[in-house]
């Protein structure tokens, strides 16, 4: 444990920040994880619903400074080349 006053308060900051930030990855992996289990479910209109939540759940978290622009960007890309696919083969 820290001696300094101000180091101290960072520890505290830290532990905070910590909290709060593993809470808000945790409802990002959730959003993504729902929108996986959509997928397989095979519904393409569901899919595309379910895109736009889980598109605005990750911007939400980069926003935030939970994952990192190009992450976000990466990340959407690859569940909408997924939606993408899945209205494909349904056609």
């Amino acid at each position: 444990m820290p001696n300094i006053k101000s180091a101290r308060k960072r520890v505290r900051q830290t532990v905070k920040r910590t909290a709060r930030n593993r809470v808000r990855k945790e409802k990002l992996k959730k959003a993504v994880r729902a929108y996986r289990g959509i997928l397989a479910a095979g519904d393409p209109a569901a899919a595309g619903e379910g895109l736009k939540k889980v598109s605005a759940a990750i911007d939400k978290a980069k926003g935030k400074g939970i994952i990192h622009k190009n992450a976000a960007r990466r990340r959407i890309s690859r569940l909408a080349r997924a939606a993408n696919r899945l209205t494909a083969a349904k056609q």
